[in-house]
């Protein structure tokens, strides 16, 4: 179902139960995260914060559950959107023999024509206010966290034109607001816009950008999408709504904008300015992505809806909105990657903990031997597919949201020295691990049944895992460790580590195999004092975000020179001292302790439901220092 507004999806919200109006004054400056973090993380309702000091009330959460990303895209299951897909592919793939089978086709050409997006004459609802001068200020922009540089606009939709044929993108980059009118502009080097803006570097000419805000939450959506190059993401959001998406123009540049938004931001970028040190911000890893240079963005016009709402989004310690987002693009961009890229594609998955990229579960229908192996280069030769640092492959029976069945089938299946593969390759700028920015390596796991000449070296059951725990907690640095994963046919330990020595995590690991500490034990991951090793979720997604794979993952080699059959992962934390890294090391995201005691104290005034603590209390332990930074290249890390 096409919206008209976005007051429109909130009026369906609402009626579904699925919001709660808070009418009190909630200050954008740190409170609305610290009660937006409480309640998604509680599995909670979207929040309308009508009083925020502004005179546009402020939606957040619309998407943070399946039921309500289902009602924004105006889906009743996802599956029905890749049956869409798969259908209009048969149709114009098969075989056209007769008159007749061609005419067939015709209605679903006409269909997709009206998905179209459509250029209108005049001016839309979202320009019926025109600002005098545009301020940014007179918007609710969030200041999500105390470690960020300033306040975010976090639900942005870029508009940008390719200088040479024209073609539009429509992508979702985050703006830090220095001035009234004036933003950074957070693009990636891998993303569309960008490119955009290294062509017009050759021009000479200003690039022109429009952002725009709210409208049908479709858009929104659209812009996040993994879509291909040069497919228009509004003529996605027309096949998603079902309805074509009218453009009008800007008021003082170029470019178009869906008609029925909420605002509308217009501007340019002049790719010959001097960048600006945009930054901090507590992101989606749940770490600081710490500060760096990227374009101005000058705001030339604001427009807005009579009724207008802005939107906004919090992302930090996982999970967040954005897990529901994800959880819709797995499903939505399922079939299209099986088409596309790997036919034998069962089934996909990328769990919260992961962060989108760092960890992606796939299933696949095998013949023959080494084509878990096969699949993974496929996907890591995909698109944003690039940016995944984990991929295990599993066979199609197996349930990719059922971990502790996953993490029994990899020990039963998978030989630690023939069936993990590493390759480097490009990664997240956001990722704070890897040892070059941008530039970093890969694992996959291969869980699936042996076929052929795999028969021959892949895993066999043998003896039980065992491990001697008290021998193991007498290893001088060792504070803990978790090995009630072993009754389960889980073949894992955890060793919580005290780091105060330069290579202490090897000689760890060769303590454990010389002594012979462990016994057909597969995987053994080291984390950080302070880490609760009993809350799996938490140590999948410290460990995922703090690897580079192929530095982090190693062997201890035997007397003889052979490779011991044990994977060894440093999930620790990285330093110039104890290390020789020398990146910065971002902070885990944490609110401060006045924020987290302000709302305590006017949780009951709020209307919010029943009292909620503060989840920064959970990684309190796994923050050092203060502000954004955690390790920097100079610092004395035994402070």
């Amino acid at each position: 179902m096409p919206y008209r507004s976005l007051n429109h999806f909130i009026g369906v919200l609402e009626s579904e139960g699925e919001l709660i109006r808070v009418r009190e004054f909630v200050s954008p400056k740190l409170e609305i995260t610290e009660i937006a973090d409480r309640i998604v993380k509680n599995n909670g309702k979207a929040l309308l914060f009508e009083n925020n000091g502004s005179k546009f009330p402020l939606l957040i959460l619309a998407f943070a559950s399946e039921k309500r990303i289902r009602l924004a895209l105006g889906i009743r299951d996802f599956s029905d959107v890749g049956k869409m897909i798969n259908g209009i592919v048969n149709n114009f793939s098969g075989p056209k023999e007769s008159l007749l089978d061609k005419l067939r086709v015709l209605p679903l050409l006409q269909e997709i024509s009206s998905w179209m997006p459509k250029s209108r004459a005049g001016k839309g609802e979202c320009q019926e206010i025109v600002m005098n001068a545009p301020d940014l200020g007179s918007l609710p922009v969030l200041t999500c966290w105390p470690g960020d540089g300033g306040p975010f606009i976090t639900l942005p939709c870029v508009h940008t034109r390719d200088p040479e044929n024209g073609t539009r993108n429509l992508g979702m980059y985050r703006m830090q607001v220095f001035t009234p009118d004036m933003t950074g502009m957070h693009w990636h080097m891998h993303k569309g816009s960008a490119l955009h803006f290294e062509k017009y570097k050759k021009t000479g000419k200003r690039m022109p950008v429009s952002v725009t805000l709210g409208g049908d939450p479709v858009y929104t959506y659209a812009a996040t999408a993994p879509l291909p190059e040069n497919l228009d993401e509004y003529l996605f959001a027309g096949f998603l709504r079902k309805k074509k998406v009218e453009m009008v123009k800007c008021l003082t540049n170029e470019l178009e904008v869906p008609a029925d938004v909420d605002f509308v931001i217009e501007g340019y970028i002049d790719p010959w300015e001097d960048l600006i040190l945009e930054g901090p911000f507590g992101d989606h890893t749940g770490f600081y992505s710490l500060a760096d240079r990227f374009p101005r963005f000058h705001v030339t016009c604001m427009t807005h809806r009579k009724d207008a709402v802005y939107p906004a989004t919090i992302v930090g310690v996982p999970p967040q909105e954005d897990a529901w987002i994800g959880k819709a693009t797995e499903h939505i961009f399922l079939s299209p990657i099986r088409l596309s890229v790997v036919p034998e594609l069962a089934d996909m998955h990328m769990p919260p903990e992961g962060v989108f990229h760092n960890i992606v579960l796939t299933s696949i229908h095998k013949h023959y031997p080494a084509q878990a192996v096969k699949v993974m280069n496929s996907l890591w030769g995909a698109g944003q597919m690039m940016f995944n640092k984990i991929m295990a492959v599993f066979d199609p029976d197996c349930d990719l949201r059922d971990y502790s069945a996953l993490a029994k089938t990899v020990s039963l299946k998978t030989d630690p020295l023939l069936d993990v593969h590493f390759i480097r390759g490009p990664v997240d700028i956001l990722d704070h691990s890897s040892s070059g920015y941008a530039y970093g390596s890969k694992v996959g796991i291969d869980a699936t049944s042996s076929v052929g000449y795999e028969e021959s070296h892949k895993a066999r059951e043998g003896m039980p895992s065992q491990a001697n725990e008290h021998l193991i907690a007498e290893i001088p640095g060792v504070r803990a460790m978790n090995c009630s994963l072993l009754s389960e046919d889980i073949s894992l330990i955890i060793i919580v580590i005290k780091k105060a020595a330069r290579g202490q995590v090897r000689l760890t690991a060769r303590k454990l195999v010389e002594q012979q500490l462990i016994v057909s034990i597969k995987f053994v991951v080291f984390v950080d004092e302070g880490t609760d090793c009993s809350n799996l979720s938490l140590v999948t997604w410290i460990v995922s975000n703090n690897i580079d794979p192929m530095r982090d993952c190693f062997y201890i080699e035997t007397r003889d020179r052979d490779r011991y059959p044990v994977l060894f992962v440093d999930g620790t934390r990285k330093t110039m001292q104890l290390d020789g890294f020398t990146r910065e090391w971002p902070n885990v995201i944490l609110m401060d302790d006045r924020t987290i005691a302000n709302v305590d104290a006017r949780w009951s005034s709020l209307s919010l439901g029943p009292f909620l603590p503060s989840p920064s209390h959970q990684v309190k332990s796994l923050v050092f220092n203060s502000g954004a930074i955690a390790e920097s290249q100079s610092q004395d890390t035994m402070d």
